[in-house]
This record gives C-alpha cells, structure tokens and sequence, in this order.
C-alpha cells in the first residue's frame, strides 16, 4: 500500500533526489517548502526577490517530478525559535550552531505539523543520514550515520524524539554525494539546482557581521574590549566578541614570534582570550541540554565516541551523568577547539546515541593542554 510522504525541499538537490526516490518506490508523493528568510534591508538582500525566485524554480523541479508543491509560511516562527536564540547565543559568547535547532523544532515541529494536516504519513529530507525501525531486539528508532562519511549529517539531528523519528525519512541516507549528483546530471537537474552553499541559511554569504549588528545594534556588535592571554595579560584590542569564534587565528592583529588563536570568549568581561596552539586542545568538556535517541539516560559511566563539530572525527571518550540532562565528557586524547555553543554528539560506531549543547568553562583556561 502506497505510503504518503511530504518531501522538505529546499531547491537542492539533496531533497530533490529524496524525493524522486520515494516517487520511484511507489508513495505518494508531495513537496513542502519552507518559506523562512527574514527581511535584511541593511545587508543588500531583497528577501521577497529571493523568496519568489527560489519557489518559482521549485516549482519547475517539482513539476519536473510530477509531484505538487506546497509553500509553507513559517518566518515568523523561525525568526522567534531559531534565528532570535541564535543571536542571544553571540551575546553570551557562543558559537551557536542554528541547524540543531531548526530540525526538532521547525523541520520536524511546525513543518511536520503542516504536513499531518495535509494527510501525510511522513516527512523526508535529504540529510544523509540513516533510519532503523524499532524490533524484537531495540525498541527504539535508532538513527544512523550516513553511507558517505564525507557528508553525513546525523550530527544535525540528534535533537529529534522519537515521535519525530517515527514519522522521518531519510532516502539519501544511503546514497554517496557523488551517486545523488550524478543522478542530477543524467536526469536533466544539474542546472537547475543551485551549488551547495556551507553558509548559514538566512544569513547572505559574506555578511555574517552585518548581520549580527543589524539584529544587535552597532553599539553591541562593535563594543571595543581587551584581548588578553591567559594569565590575563592585555595584548590588544578587538572591535566585538561577536567577530570571534574559538580556534580563531586571523583577524587579531597582534605582533608575535608564534600565532595566537582565540581559546575562549568571556562576555561577562567583553574578553577575548588568546593562547598558543597548544592551548586550544582540551580533555574534557560539559553538555547540557541532552537529548538520548538509542538509550536511556545512563547512570554509570559510558564510553562511546564523540563528535564536537559536523566535520570532527568521533574520538574515544568516556560520559560521566552530572545530572539532569547534563554529562562531563573526557577524551581518551585531547581535543582541539572544543567550542562552546556547538554540539557534543555522542556514537557507538554508526549509532547516534544522544547529545547535548557544548557549555562554557567557567575559567578560560581550565583544562587546557600546555
């Protein structure tokens, strides 16, 4: 029996090949687009243009499959739940990561609502990652890296509950990169998807600082403060915290024999704390904010591997429970730029088990690796 999906579809091709493979398996099939950019007339982008632009091509690709399109209006609810929580994050001195948010709470909660009023049994995105149906064995959903380690997503969505995981699908997961544009090019799709963008979708690509003084003000975003190391010495000056990120090495504009790199951000103080190389590795870290997909919260301590940012290897590692949804991480071998605001994402092998959101240390220079 012919299963109903929606497909979210953005315009790339990732969710165009999901789409077309649900169509080829026999389901019904239809496209959900998410109308979410915010208007940014302080940063040269006319976003009504953009919006009328990008849905006409997609309801070319969607005509193309033979499938209907649905444009779904959500920008409001996405300025308050992500883009708003994303800005207050700089203020705080973080380095949020707005994809983890999206999903369990736009992708696969309003737009999943959206989708169950219209009749539809699932919703599938292009995210290269993997999905296995509870049985006798696992009762829960359990929810897989993708086939292609080079772009596998499943770090984006270890937030999901389960309830969201019932209803997911995943049909690239098991496809490679190179398999899904090589499908685009034979099938006459190549030219009309845009080029796959790493950029921050409701941001215009080189305004990441414009953007921020836009939402905040230039009286935040440019507060002058100390650069110091991490004895608290002052070795210059920077133009706004919100310009730098941990791991950081260019832009400081301070004389030395060896490079300086930003180790951590202190916006109580309005700081910027630079060390060397060496200083940027660490071996242990807090999450808070856990979310378990595979387990129950464990009680003892657990090993597993680890992932602090999309494209970081999982390294070995042991969760000790701190308490109600938060766990202290240490590496078997100490990490580098392990970034407050960013998730730890936590894998047994291919599995993902949980994670949680990267907390700020409360010294800058705690446990750092001289």
């Amino acid at each position: 029996m012919p299963v109903r999906v929606a497909v979210a579809m953005s315009g790339g091709v990732d969710s165009l090949r999901a789409a077309a493979l649900l169509r080829h398996q026999g389901d019904d099939v239809i496209a959900l687009h998410m109308r979410l950019l915010p208007d940014s007339p302080n940063l040269r982008w006319d976003a009504e243009t953009s919006l009328r632009t990008r849905e006409n091509s997609l309801r070319t690709l969607a005509a193309g499959l033979e499938i209907p399109l649905y444009i779904v209006e959500l920008r409001a609810a996405f300025d308050i739940l992500v883009i708003q929580p994303f800005v207050a994050a700089y203020q705080r001195g973080l380095t949020p990561n707005p994809c983890i948010v999206c999903n369990p709470r736009i992708k696969f909660g309003l737009l999943l609502d959206e989708a169950r009023r219209l009749g539809v049994d699932r919703l599938a995105t292009g995210h290269y990652a993997r999905l296995q149906a509870p049985d006798e064995q696992h009762p829960r959903f359990r929810l897989q890296r993708g086939r292609d380690p080079a772009k596998d997503q499943s770090y984006f969505l270890y937030g999901l509950t389960q309830d969201q995981l019932a209803a997911a699908a995943f049909p690239v997961g098991n496809d490679c990169k190179r398999e899904v544009q090589r499908w685009a090019e034979e099938n006459g799709f190549a030219d009309q998807v845009p080029e796959e963008s790493q950029e921050i979708c409701f941001i215009p690509a080189g305004h990441y600082r414009e953007f921020l003084e836009e939402r905040l003000g230039p009286g935040f975003s440019s507060q002058q403060g100390d650069i110091v190391d991490l004895q608290g010495t002052v070795l210059g000056r920077h133009m706004g915290i919100t310009r730098y990120t941990v791991g950081q090495r260019r832009g400081l504009g301070l004389a030395s024999s060896a490079p300086y790199y930003v180790v951590a951000l202190d916006s109580e103080t309005n700081r910027v704390v630079v060390g060397r190389a060496a200083n940027l590795y660490r071996q242990e870290l807090t999450a808070a904010e856990v979310n378990w997909l595979a387990i129950d919260p464990p009680s003892q301590p657990l090993r597993c591997q680890v992932r602090i940012r999309n494209q970081h290897q999982p390294a070995p590692a042991e969760l000790t429970p701190k308490g109600k949804n938060e766990v202290l991480v240490r590496f078997d071998e100490p990490q580098r730029a392990v970034t407050p605001g960013q998730a730890a994402v936590f894998y047994d092998q291919d599995l993902v088990l949980g994670g949680g959101i990267i907390t700020r240390e409360p010294q800058a220079g705690s446990r750092s690796v001289a």
